[in-house]
C-alpha cells in the first residue's frame, strides 16, 4: 500500500499565552498580515501561496521551529520514519510528534493543503 507526503507547515512556535506580539513581529518580517485565531492558538498569514504555509503556535515549551510533515496515512508515514531512524514522541489531537535522529521534533499530520497531494512524494 503507498501513501503520501511533503512538508506542509513550518510552524513557529512561540512561548507565549498571547501572540499579539508574535504575530505582529512576523507579519512585518514575513510581508503579510497574519491573524490570531479565535482560541488564540494559532495565527495564519494572508498573502502566501503554495506550499510550505507558516503558521505560528502558542506553546508552553521554549521556542523552536519546527515541521509539519502533511500524508494521507499518518501511521504509515510514521512506521517508515521510525524505519529511517525517528521515534514516536507523542500522540496529540490527530497528529503524531516525532523526533528526528538529529534531535529536530516534526508532526505528521492530516492533508493541510487544498491542492494535496500536488507535489507530494509518493511512497509506493
Amino acid at each position: 500500500m503507498s501513501h503520501k507526503s511533503r512538508v506542509g507547515v513550518i510552524c513557529i512556535d512561540c512561548q507565549t499565552d498571547d501572540l499579539t506580539e508574535a504575530t505582529s513581529f512576523w507579519s512585518k518580517m514575513l510581508g503579510m498580515e497574519g491573524k490570531v485565531d479565535a482560541d488564540g492558538k494559532y495565527a495564519q498569514f494572508d498573502g502566501h501561496a503554495g506550499y510550505p504555509k507558516v503558521l505560528l503556535q502558542s506553546v508552553d515549551h521554549a521556542p523552536r521551529v519546527h515541521l509539519d510533515i502533511e500524508t494521507d496515512d499518518r501511521e504509515a508515514e510514521c512506521e517508515r520514519l521510525k524505519a529511517a531512524g525517528a521515534t514516536e514522541v507523542a500522540r496529540v489531537k490527530s497528529w503524531i510528534v516525532m523526533e528526528a535522529p538529529t534531535g529536530h521534533r516534526f508532526c505528521l499530520v492530516g492533508p493541510q493543503g487544498d491542492d494535496f497531494p500536488g507535489d507530494a512524494k509518493d511512497w509506493s
